[in-house]
């Protein structure tokens, strides 16, 4: 029996990325919404976008990935998505603190093509799921 369509958020300010990603997890069979900063991530799930994953960057305006997943954890807003950062910080300051909030995977752009994204998201939801 196949498994039922998962959702991704994409929480990220670059629209290039963004696009991509979108491409690669439709093609997976994956339902995907966007957003293109914290604030907007938020309003979505808000107004009941219940999400299997959040991705997310760290460095965007306004809200960044971390105090996005702060307001989320504070608010109870998705206790059952897996959060995953994707970004280009990759020092252990930025993963520690990542950490901290409770994340379930962590993924350097700069290191990953986006199938090796792909796979590690599925990765993680099977893990979650187990």
């Amino acid at each position: 029996m196949a498994e039922l369509n998962k959702k991704i958020l994409l929480v990220d300010d670059d629209k290039f990325l963004v696009d991509m990603y979108t491409l690669k997890f439709k093609s997976a069979s994956f339902e995907i919404m966007s957003a293109f900063s914290g604030e907007d991530a938020l309003e979505k799930i808000k107004n009941g976008y219940t999400p299997d994953a959040i991705l997310f960057d760290v460095i965007m305006p306004g809200l960044s990935g971390l105090e996005f997943l702060e307001a989320i954890r504070k608010g109870n807003l998705a206790p059952n998505a897996s959060y995953i950062v994707l970004s280009n910080q990759g020092q252990n300051s930025d993963i520690e603190a990542a950490k901290k909030l409770g994340i379930d995977g962590y993924i350097v752009k700069a290191n990953t093509i986006p199938s090796e994204v792909l796979e590690q998201v599925q990765e993680i939801l099977k893990r979650k799921n187990i």
